[in-house]
């Protein structure tokens, strides 16, 4: 069974910073692309960011580009989003997703998903 477990959410002031971590098992971790959705309270799921398998290919939300980056350390597998310069809509609940690719990730169609960190961004 695959499992992905996120770390390293919590409380941030506006303007700061936070690093999120997903340790992935039960699969070939570099076989597969990750990625990060959110969910604010009383909105939509929505995507963030992607990272290829090998790491050389990334896709980003508009809403967080040039502020979040997203890596992987294959020998760890283990995914990240470094997340800068948060603003309170950033406030969300944060999962890690893993799929076949970029393009089904960013369809909503990612083949597994963790369980969640809640991120909160004060004003």
């Amino acid at each position: 069974q695959v499992q992905l477990v996120e770390s390293g959410g919590g409380l941030v002031q506006a303007g700061g910073s936070l690093r999120l971590s997903c340790a992935a098992s039960g699969r070939t971790f570099s076989s597969y692309a990750m990625g990060w959705f959110r969910q604010a309270p009383g909105k939509e799921r929505e995507f963030v960011a992607s990272i290829s398998g090998g790491g050389s290919s990334t896709d980003y939300a508009d809403s967080v580009k040039g502020r979040f980056t997203i890596s992987r350390d294959n020998a760890k597998n283990t995914v990240y989003l470094q997340m800068n310069s948060l603003k309170p809509e950033d406030t969300a609940v944060y999962y890690c997703t893993m799929g076949r690719s970029l393009i089904l990730i960013r369809a909503g169609s990612p083949n597994y998903w963790g369980q969640g960190t809640q991120v909160t961004v004060s004003s």
